[in-house]
């Protein structure tokens, strides 16, 4: 496995990466190296490939067209021209440019894979992506033109133009440039791609699966900040802890519902708001919103964890088309098929999009005057005068709308293509995408849920909990408290980058220890 432990350096080797120097390289800029046992594995495959291009033997991708042109014959005096066609013909993506994270990960993931020695290619194909992330050049990739078998096609074709010395490049400063010229500036030598190298460098699940990997670090924070935001509200609405109870939480063993309870018990641990009612309050029992948000956002964990061993057995995979395997075979397989990625990408989709849900009914109660235990309307300073914190619930509840639309399953899809030879393909690009955005949506839903409970706490006259007084004061050093209304969108902007820093759970974990 690869690791940033060397001095920062994540190493490629022969067996794989991890999914945390995945986000190193993609977010941090962290350097890459590929290891010796990397480059003698890339030796051994791309001697393999030698020796068919000098038989009569057709082998798909080598001495053939591609897709349905699989049974056209390549003379050997084109092949090299062909490896380069397929890149150039193969970057046909359009729309909006794909965030530079994305990228990153898709080019460290492709280089991983081809660093397993599976693919056939020479070591200097590997080392060409390795230079242009250390360079900190970023191909400019389009949104549009996976449909997730072959695997990425069009985003990794776009990625390897510029090892050509084509296409275009975002530089380190964000500075769209000519690849050609980027190369030549960073001292960087175009590659001229032999047999087979071209497929190799498109045929992958790598966008997908960076997506995957960022996704996977992005809720992990957001659930914390999830089991947070519905402590917050336990106590600004005078819910009861009672519901969270070990013994009781634990009649129904569920994984991430354990760990959620136990969070919560911990952020309550110790509240005079909470102990101010715990006897002589006429209710039974709190709403659903309240009561069940660890069995709700313990489910999300528990698909978290799922996907989580998906996104670790792809990270150990080799995925190319065809494969060098090491008896010298060359045999085509259905491994950049991205329907084990899209499929859970659907589900934290999913996941996603009930934590919001169940956190904009808690918001929804906490400025309602009839539910809210007394709180004022909208907590508003002068209601009528002001309207509070109304419209951040409108904002709130659109965000929530689009995360279920957003939660419609894409892997379920599926058309026809090359002529019918790709006649199935999992659309697991478009699930990545869709689960980013659902992302994005539910860090603000968090946000608003956070602000308004905040809000409602400091109206309460006892003392909250450690862990949410550390929330509260945390927010409140970006956002100002109750009074007369504000321009509330630079509010609600810096709670939610408390939230997607990890700034907020961060202060909290200082005060009472770290959160499951």
């Amino acid at each position: 496995m690869g690791s940033p432990g060397n001095g920062g350096i994540v190493e490629l080797t022969d067996t794989g990466l991890g999914r945390e120097e995945v986000v190193a390289v993609a977010r941090d800029g962290v350097e890459v190296r590929i290891g010796a046992d990397a480059v003698a594995a890339m030796e051994r495959g791309a001697a393999v490939v030698a020796e068919l291009v000098a038989s009569d033997e057709p082998v798909y991708g080598v001495s053939t067209g591609f897709g349905a042109l699989a049974t056209t014959p390549i003379p050997a005096a084109k092949r090299a021209l062909l490896q380069k066609s397929l890149v150039r013909s193969h970057a046909a993506g359009m729309g909006s440019e794909v965030e530079t994270e994305v990228v990153r990960a898709m080019m460290v993931l492709r280089a991983r894979s081809l660093s397993m020695g599976f693919s056939g290619v020479r070591p200097l194909v590997a080392e060409g992506i390795v230079a242009l992330l250390n360079a900190g050049l970023t191909p400019v990739v389009p949104e549009y033109g996976s449909l997730g078998a072959s695997g990425d096609l069009a985003p990794l074709a776009h990625a390897a133009l510029p090892l050509l010395g084509e296409g275009s490049v975002r530089d380190s400063g964000g500075e769209l440039r000519d690849a050609g010229e980027a190369l030549a500036a960073t001292g960087i030598e175009p590659i001229e791609l032999g047999a087979k190298e071209g497929l190799a460098l498109i045929n992958g699940t790598d966008g997908i699966l960076g997506m995957l990997s960022l996704a996977l670090a992005d809720f992990e924070l957001l659930l914390k900040a999830a089991d947070l935001s519905a402590a917050l509200s336990v106590e600004a609405l005078l819910g009861t802890d009672r519901a969270f109870a070990a013994d009781l939480v634990a009649l129904r063993p569920q994984p991430g519902q354990q760990t959620s309870a136990a969070n919560m018990r911990r952020l309550l641990e110790g509240s005079a708001v909470v102990a101010g009612h715990r006897h002589g309050d006429p209710r039974v029992q709190d709403p659903y919103s309240l009561r069940c948000a660890p069995q709700v956002n313990g489910a999300a964990r528990d698909s978290l964890a799922h996907a989580g061993r998906i996104a670790g057995y792809e990270l150990e995979s080799a995925i190319d088309n065809p494969m060098v395997l090491p008896d010298g075979r060359v045999e085509s397989c259905g491994n950049f098929h991205g329907a084990p990625l899209g499929q859970v990408c659907d589900l934290l989709a999913i996941a996603s999009a009930d934590v919001g849900a169940i956190a904009e009914r808690r918001t929804d109660r906490l400025l309602d005057p009839v539910r809210s235990m007394n709180l004022p309307p909208f907590l508003a300073d002068d209601a009528g005068v002001n309207s509070g914190l109304m419209i951040g619930h409108y904002t709130q509840a659109a965000m929530v709308a689009e995360n279920r639309r957003l939660a419609v399953p894409a892997s379920t899809d599926t058309l026809s293509t090359s002529a019918s030879q790709e006649d199935h393909v999992s659309m697991a690009w478009g699930a990545a995408r869709k689960l980013r955005a659902s992302l994005e949506n539910l860090r603000r839903i968090l946000a608003v849920e956070i602000t308004c409970a905040v809000r409602g706490l400091e109206l309460r006259p006892d003392e909250p909990a450690a862990g949410t007084a550390a929330a509260r004061d945390c927010l409140r050093e970006s956002v100002p408290g109750f009074g007369e209304d504000r321009f509330l969108s630079p509010e609600l902007g810096a709670a939610e980058e408390l939230v997607g820093s990890g700034a907020l759970v961060a202060a909290v974990e200082e005060r009472i220890g770290g959160l499951g």
